[in-house]
């Protein structure tokens, strides 16, 4: 059931942290500084609990959304015509077979030891969610850290040097993400692209990261082609199958 994966450890202590990060904002920062009952302390009240609710939202969302697994008919197309380097198609082929489930695995797909199966697009697996980052839950974890870092700042601001580890730890981990974001990456697939490249160097080639469709389209993949739904982290009818990804032809080009 995905509500057991809310009785854990780190779940709680997530939890404990908004919990005290909430009450510390409002009643002594808040009410020391204007005071609640004064109309800028309602406003910064109602502020910081709308910040407060919807990372608690978004967080609901991240933990409760299966990522994504791979269908039981699923069989890799070795014959794919967006790959027109063959080597890479080699490559790719050889690498659809999963060793640990011992089923065919989409590109893109990954083993996740700590849940024990293949999850679709794969970024990492999050403890703190107790749950793997994937294909359908990737964007509310993206709006979890997005407006849960707006938060911890606004909560800095009011309280001081006690939220400002908080800050700089989730403004570096959406730093990283909104990167990740513009080139289309997991965070697997860029570790796997400092190796590709190094190898490409070595034989007088460059190489491209073959899912990078432009910042514009690399963005709308995730958040989805409608502006105005980019903050709902349950608004993903753009979302496809996860099985098959646009590619960029050309991924490797001679130096």
């Amino acid at each position: 059931m995905k509500w057991e994966r809310l009785l854990s450890i780190p779940i709680l202590a997530v939890f404990l942290l908004m919990g005290f990060v909430y009450y510390t904002t409002l009643f002594v920062s808040i009410e020391d500084w204007v005071g609640l009952q004064s109309s800028g302390g309602s406003f910064h009240a109602l502020a910081f609990t709308f910040l407060a609710s919807y990372s608690l939202f978004s967080f609901f969302v991240c933990v409760l959304t299966d990522p994504g697994h791979v269908p039981s008919s699923y069989v890799p197309d070795v014959e794919d015509r967006e790959l027109s380097d063959q080597e890479f198609r080699r490559n790719v082929t050889h690498q659809r077979k999963c060793e640990i489930c011992s089923t065919y695995k989409p590109r893109r797909c990954h083993h996740c030891r700590t849940c024990r199966r293949c999850v679709l697009r794969m970024d990492h697996h999050c403890r703190w969610i107790n749950n793997c980052v994937g294909y359908w839950n990737y964007k509310a974890f993206f709006i979890l850290v997005l407006v849960a870092t707006v938060a911890s700042i606004y909560s800095t601001v009011t309280c001081g040097i006690s939220v400002l580890g908080l800050s700089i730890t989730l403004g570096s981990l959406l730093c990283w993400h909104i990167y990740l974001m513009a080139n289309n990456m997991t965070t697997i697939e860029y570790y796997e692209a400092v190796r590709a490249r190094w190898l490409a160097r070595k034989s007088g080639q460059s190489y491209r990261h073959p899912f990078n469709l432009g910042v514009y389209r690399n963005v709308t993949s995730v958040l989805g082609p409608n502006m105005l739904k980019w903050l709902l982290p349950t608004a993903v009818s753009h979302l496809k199958d996860g099985i098959s990804f646009r590619i960029a032809h050309d991924t490797r080009q001679t130096a």
